[in-house]
């Protein structure tokens, strides 16, 4: 007995099954992705060997808890009690609990709801008894569905047999056809039940002479112990858009005692009766009825508790004394490392480039149009200036300067803030009210040689004019579009890639010379209608009617020939009217002249462009300082570091500016998208060098690298800066707490990961340089610091953001992609954090190794679910983008790395890496 409990409560199994749940997680995420959530429920989640070793992880935690009498330090036994009770909360919500969906007619009374869940139902009748039997059922595509039941009734059996499963397509609403084969008094019928989860299935009833046996596959019908009725359906949409910004249900519950009361129950309110949650799910085409998901969850509470424990113990932890946290605080306060404290000063010069005056070399006059480029560079100023002024109306119902979308138009089209020596209002109001002499600019950027070839251009070429792609009235491109269309992206190599984002910048050019991207003119009446939708000038002036009409037909044909004639006080005369009219006509959406100076303001400061610059130089400074500190102990850079603390604080005060900056002009928290999160991620990366590792210079510059890349993955891709409304389930202040918390982790593990590259470093040249052991240990230590840190907060803002999703839609746990691998992070880390337990892996290269190398679990959780797997966290559309070479580059020189290392690997940390 001793020999078994020794072994189920040691460290080694705790590590060895956390291995497991790790992996299976992981791997399930890819089976969803291939194969269908489905699969991935019947094959790891719901399967019983998965929740095998959660009960077997749960009583090894338990067992190590009383091992090691974790009661004598309460912060870790307050945060290790916490898994147990969690997951004993998770097995009540998962065998005890279920799922649901109401539908409602607004007027009706509803007090039955479908099952989430599919189930096998049987139902035998007989002249006079009925016999009913149900098995939860569902498929995979992966692996056998076998299975035989058997029901015994009045001395008689029926057998129901699998024979088939036929899946529903991907991405379609089909029901998926579960055929099985009945047999009952030796006569055996096929038969096909089309049904699938969420959604009742199509019954079918088979007549065996004296019993009529009634089959159906899919969700079963609950009874409520109470009734709902649905009062009223409301939907609110972005002004000028489809798109929802909130929806909500007016409802009256009704108890069995006849007692009412009303609530409303919309995104992120969701409503409590009893064991009952009801949120707002989705409604019907016509707007007319709601759709309800329904949890009843027994399990809740536990599992708050044991939310609240986590929290509770974590926080504790890092300001405990007998923590092993404080203990590495201390060692690394008590050296003299590198620094007081690293930061950044860089002044904010221009950083646009100018593009040469390139004209077409077919257009009919060109000294005309230099002259007119001149005077127009000169003159326009003061006008486009005025100009960025106008609000426009987004497609997402955004209302915005047009100096945000003159940028975003530019930067589409030529990937520069400026060109021709002219900022981006300027060149839009060329293109808008001169398109004949602006579409022989060559201004629209090509990459490929292979495209520039096609083109008919030269090689050294990279921007062609609007009319190069246009040959005896023909758009060369349309064949080679059409052809790439029918390639699936990740089979699409650069050429294609340039044709499709060519094609596109070419309709943007199309849809700015005919002025249709402008949508600045709201209609009269238009407020409920149309849901306060504005025009562009073509379609006012079409669409309108009466003096509305007249009036914008006038200012647009007078605003235009004014800008033609380059008469400038006239044309802003006509702004100003442009913008009366706006004001006067859209005064429920239109924004605040302060808040349109703030945007254009932010535009102006280009904040987090030249931030990736300093970043990157200072970054790259601080590195080659730190090392050539590090190889020469003699040298004392007392002064060198204080000048980087000044220099990076600076820098990241900077950085504070502009993520409030956004904040403000955003109007909700700046890390909802994945431009905003990557330069969170790169705030707190900073945050983490400046705030906690301000003694090692060599983990400064690591922070700094870190954000460095971050901002440089968000400016040089092809991921967008736009600022754009929430999605209704966004606006929620646990978005706030959930997100900053979870995503500011990554920017720790980001630094985990640099410092642990360095170490390695460090090992490859440690051979006859003994001073280099200490420097190892003290990095070693800082890293170690860095990932507890980070550990602590993506385990609080995973949980915290399953408090969000159970107060947002009735669940907090729900197998997505994103919160499946963020639990495989936090799993990760958690064996990282445990290895020091196991003798042969508690030394520094091999914890380097693994910090470096479980940053592959945050890049997965972060870019690879977005942009490769589906889910509910996903941008990913459609057929996953392939993977960049440099990736690949980056790995080898990785694992060149780790085995250049290996030979000097033999370095005991006996301060840091201790069981006590």
């Amino acid at each position: 007995m001793k020999q078994l409990t020794d072994v189920l409560f040691s460290f080694k199994t705790t590590l060895t099954l956390l291995a497991i749940l790790a992996i299976g997680a992981g791997v399930a995420t890819f089976i969803e992705n291939d194969f269908g959530t489905s699969s991935a429920r019947v094959l790891v989640y719901n399967h019983f060997w998965y929740e095998a070793v959660l009960v077997l992880t749960t009583v090894n935690l338990a067992g190590i808890i009383y091992k090691y009498k974790m009661w004598k330090h309460k912060p870790r036994f307050i945060f290790h009690l916490s898994f147990v009770v969690i997951l004993i909360g998770a097995a009540v919500t998962r065998y005890v609990g279920y799922e649901g969906i109401m539908q409602i007619r607004e007027g009706q009374i509803q007090n039955r709801m479908i099952s989430l869940e599919p189930y096998l139902q049987v139902k035998i009748k007989q002249k006079d008894s009925t016999f009913y039997k149900e098995y939860p059922m569902e498929f995979t595509a992966l692996g056998s569905n076998d299975f035989s039941h058997s029901i015994s009734f009045d001395n008689k059996e029926l057998t129901v047999d699998f024979n088939n499963y036929m899946y529903a397509k991907k991405g379609k609403n089909d029901m998926g056809i579960l055929t099985v084969d009945v047999s009952l008094n030796g006569e055996t019928k096929t038969v096909k039940l089309p049904g699938k989860r969420g959604m009742k299935g199509v019954t079918k009833v088979e007549d065996f002479g004296d019993a009529v046996v009634t089959l159906e596959y899919g969700s079963k019908t609950l009874e409520l112990p109470f009734a709902i009725q649905l009062r009223d359906f409301q939907l609110d949409r972005y002004p000028g858009s489809m798109a929802p910004s909130s929806y909500a249900s007016e409802v009256t519950v009704i108890k069995p005692d006849g007692r009412k009361y009303d609530y409303r129950i919309f995104m992120n309110r969701t409503l409590h009766e009893g064991n009952f949650l009801f949120f707002q799910s989705s409604y019907d085409p016509d707007e007319k009825g709601t759709v309800l998901s329904v949890n009843n969850d027994p399990g809740k509470w536990p599992t708050y508790f044991g939310y609240f424990l986590l929290t509770l113990g974590l926080i504790w932890n890092l300001f405990d004394k007998k923590s092993r946290f404080w203990k590495l605080t201390k060692y690394v306060s008590g050296k003299n490392l590198a620094s007081i404290v690293a930061a950044c000063f860089i002044t904010f010069a221009s950083t646009n480039l100018q593009a040469e005056d390139q004209l077409a070399n077919f257009t009919p006059d060109k000294q005309e149009i230099e002259k007119y480029l001149e005077r127009f560079k000169n003159d326009s100023a003061e006008t486009a200036k005025k100009f960025s002024k106008i609000v426009v109306q987004s497609n997402g119902g955004r209302m915005k300067p047009l100096d945000t979308l003159n940028h975003e138009i530019l930067s589409k089209l030529a990937g520069k803030k400026s060109m021709f020596g002219m900022n981006a209002d300027q060149v839009v109001l060329g293109m808008l009210t001169r398109p004949e002499i602006w579409r022989n600019m060559r201004m629209i950027r090509v990459k490929t040689p292979k495209l520039k070839e096609f083109l008919g251009i030269e090689k050294d070429r990279k921007y062609i004019a609007f009319t190069e792609v246009f040959k005896d009235n023909k758009y060369i491109l349309q064949e080679e579009t059409q052809r790439i269309s029918m390639i699936s992206p990740n089979q699409r190599g650069t050429y294609e890639k340039d044709i499709v984002k060519l094609d596109e910048r070419l309709s943007i050019s199309y849809m700015v010379y005919n002025g249709s991207l402008f949508n600045i003119f709201p209609k009269t009446g238009a407020q409920k209608l149309e849901n306060n939708k504005w025009y562009s000038p073509l379609d006012a002036i079409q669409g309108f009617e009466g003096d509305n009409q007249k009036a914008i037909e006038t200012l647009v044909r007078g605003f235009l020939n004014s800008v033609i004639s380059e008469k400038w006080e006239l044309s802003n005369r006509f702004i100003d009217m442009i913008q009366e009219y706006q004001t006067q006509v859209g005064k429920e959406v239109m924004p605040p002249k302060s808040q349109i100076d703030r945007e254009i303001a932010f535009n102006q400061l280009q904040i987090f462009e030249k931030l990736t610059l300093a970043y990157l130089f200072v970054g790259f400074i601080m590195l080659v300082v730190a090392f050539i500190v590090v190889f020469n102990p003699n040298i004392k850079p007392r002064k060198t570091t204080l000048f980087f603390f000044i220099m990076l604080s600076l820098l990241f005060a900077v950085h504070t500016f502009g993520m409030g900056f956004r904040w403000v002009i955003s109007g909700h928290a700046p890390w909802s998208d994945t431009y905003e999160s990557l330069l969170y991620i790169s705030w707190s990366a900073v945050f983490a060098g400046v705030v906690f590792f301000r003694r090692s210079l060599l983990a400064l510059s690591a922070a700094v690298i870190v954000a460095a890349i971050f901002m440089f993955t968000a400016h040089l891709t092809s991921i967008d800066p736009q600022i754009t409304n929430l999605v209704p389930v966004l606006k929620s202040y646990w978005l706030t707490i959930h997100v900053s918390i979870l995503t500011a982790s990554y920017g720790f593990f980001g630094l985990s990961a640099i410092l642990g590259f360095m170490v390695l470093i460090l090992f490859i040249f440690r051979k006859n340089r003994p001073h280099l052991d200490e420097t190892i240990k003290q990095v070693t230590a800082i890293n170690e610091i860095s990932l507890i840190i980070g550990l602590s907060a993506i385990t609080i803002g995973n949980f915290l953001g399953g408090v969000w999703a159970n107060e947002s839609w009735g669940r907090y746990w729900g197998w997505d992609p994103k919160e499946t691998w963020a639990y495989v992070s936090i799993v990760i880390y958690v064996l990282v954090v445990h290895m020091r337990f196991v003798k042969k892996l508690n030394n520094p290269y091999a914890f380097s190794v693994a910090s470096l190398l479980s940053f592959a679990s945050i890049l997965m959780t972060y870019f690879g679910v977005n942009f490769y797997l589906s889910g509910l966290h996903s941008y990913a559309t459609g057929d996953p983008v392939p993977i960049p070479m440099w990736v690949y580059y980056v790995t080898a020189l990785v694992f060149i790395t780790i085995a250049l290392a290996y030979k000097n690997r033999n370095l005991k940390d006996d301060i840091c890496h201790t069981k006590k």
